[in-house]
């Protein structure tokens, strides 16, 4: 789903708002969470996840076509756990 068809689908539910008002809402939506991500906040959504800051150490990893050893330098990627109801509605589809 991109999020055209997420606003497309939230103003067919939400018809006293137009779909580039809901367009509007969900790129504040979006830029807040990336700015509570950028301050190293952890985002709660009950029922759906957290996202959160991982934070990777420096490693040497190996190339596998050469052989050669390789400096991977340290790093912060985002990590998403489901939500345990999510989850559960997942797995009993």
């Amino acid at each position: 789903m991109t999020k055209s068809m997420l606003a497309e689908k939230i103003s067919q539910k939400l018809p006293e708002f137009t779909k580039k008002q809901v367009e509007t809402i969900l790129n504040t939506l979006f830029d807040s969470m990336k700015e509570a991500i950028w301050r190293g906040e952890k985002i709660e959504i009950r029922g759906f996840g957290i996202f959160r800051i991982k934070e990777r150490k420096a490693k040497i990893a190996r190339n596998p076509k050469t052989g050669e050893k390789v400096n991977i330098s340290a790093r912060k990627t985002i990590h998403f756990k489901i939500g345990k109801a999510f989850h559960k509605s997942l797995n009993n589809l």
